[in-house]
This record gives C-alpha cells, structure tokens and sequence, in this order.
C-alpha cells in the first residue's frame, strides 16, 4: 500500500460502526475515492471535524490495490463555508454539488478543473444574493464540460448545421445533447423552446468570468433550471434526489 496526500472535498459521509465512518472524497489530484475512517465517529478522533459534509480538507490515504476502501490515515480542514449554515438555499446548491460528484463521476478519475470550479461555486454561494441558481447553473455546465456532455449551442444538435446568432425556432433537446433547428424537432417529445436571450445566457454561463452576477428575470432563471435539470437526468439516467429543493432558488 501507498500512502497517498491530496487536497479533498468531503461530498459523502456513512457510518461503519459505532466508532468508523466511511466518507467519499473528492480529491484535486486523484478524483473520487472512498475511503474508510477508522475511529472516524468519536468525539476526539484523529480527523476531528474535518469530515464533516462539504468541507475542504488535506488528506493522506493508504491506496489499495482491490476493489476495497481506502484506507484514511490523516484529515485535516482547510477550508470551510460558513455562509452555507445560514443560507439555506446556498446549503441546497451545495449538497447538489456534492451529489453531482458523488453520482456523476467515476472513482480514480481525476479532473482538476472539475475540482476547482466546485471550491469555487461554494465560495461564491457565500457571496450571492439573487444569483446562487446562475451560479449553479455555471457549475452544472462546466460539470457536464469536464464529462464530456457540453450541451450543443451553436450547432444543431441533429442535423450538424452551423446556427445564426439570431436563429430564431430552436429547442433544446436532452436526448439530442443541445438545440435542434426547426427541421429536426419532430419526434423529439423532451424539447424545450429556447428564446435568443437564453441561448445567450446558456453560452455566457459556460465560459469564464462572472456572467452569473448580470441581472437575470426570475421567469428566466426558472427556465434554465428546467432545461439544466432535464438534461442533467438524462445524463446521470435518474433523478438527483437535491433536484426537487432547487426549483425556487434566488
């Protein structure tokens, strides 16, 4: 066994037994890893609080070569977000974060920008007053880039052809993987009208920088949960159980 030192974001806890825990981690350098916490639940344990749910951590693990845990030897806090215990919709955005890592993502697949963007959504959230569902949308779009999944914007999704930037009659499909011109929407029953404003928006959303921050109409905010949240079930083929506490997000 090899002992292992990564900067992590603790995005599930289980307990074991009466003093062990078993927490899945997202790490910077190594990705997902599960790992077991001996002597995890007592009060004075050697990882004291740095295992609690969405809380960035320094990590050193003992890798094994089988299916089995990990095994967790060191844990200690780096960093914390406070705003998240006194914002409740900022904690729901969170714990989506952390249920999009845990689901989403492949153990031993490492993706340091996946990683980053994370640590920087819930940093944000802390500052975001009106705008914690746009900046959970940009999360959602570079977790889908990272993966794999980027929705199709300035293409149709079906038939290839490049889109004019003031292409009026698209629609978002899920199952398409991004918008389809009006010649290939029939037959496509999850399709979404998509306005030129949201197209924008959704392409703003998914570079860098701070689109999230520009004003945005409550109607519209609700529109990209709609589209973001369908295709993100599509994707993961279910349901995230956080999915439902997100539709009335500021």
């Amino acid at each position: 066994m090899s002992a292992e030192k990564a900067l992590a974001l603790v995005v599930r806890t289980t307990d074991w037994s009466e003093t062990s825990r078993i927490a899945t981690l997202w790490t910077r350098e190594f990705g997902k890893v599960r790992v077991l916490a001996k002597g995890g639940r007592r009060l004075k344990s050697n990882f004291e609080a740095a295992l609690d749910l969405l809380t960035v951590c320094q990590v050193v693990f003992l890798r094994k070569s089988s299916a089995s845990l990990d095994l967790l030897t060191e844990a200690q806090v780096h960093e914390r977000f406070p705003a998240l215990r006194v914002k409740l919709p900022a904690l729901y955005a969170g714990y989506y974060i952390a249920e999009l890592l845990a689901e989403g993502t492949e153990d031993h697949d490492p993706h340091p920008a996946l990683f980053a963007a994370a640590v920087e959504a819930l940093r944000d959230f802390g500052s975001a007053e009106k705008e914690i569902s746009l900046r959970l949308a940009a999360f959602e779009l570079a977790w889908l880039q990272e993966l794999g999944y980027s929705p199709l914007l300035d293409s149709c999704a079906g038939c290839h052809r490049p889109l004019a930037p003031d292409e009026s009659g698209l629609a978002f499909s899920a199952a398409s993987g991004g918008l389809l011109c009006r010649d290939c929407q029939e037959g496509q029953r999850d399709r979404i009208a998509v306005s030129g404003e949201l197209r924008r928006r959704l392409r703003d959303l998914s570079g860098p920088g701070t689109a999230w921050r520009e004003d945005c109409r409550p109607a519209e905010r609700g529109e990209i949960r709609r589209l973001l949240g369908q295709y993100i079930c599509y994707v993961l083929g279910k349901r995230p159980r956080l999915l439902a506490y997100l539709s009335n997000l500021p």
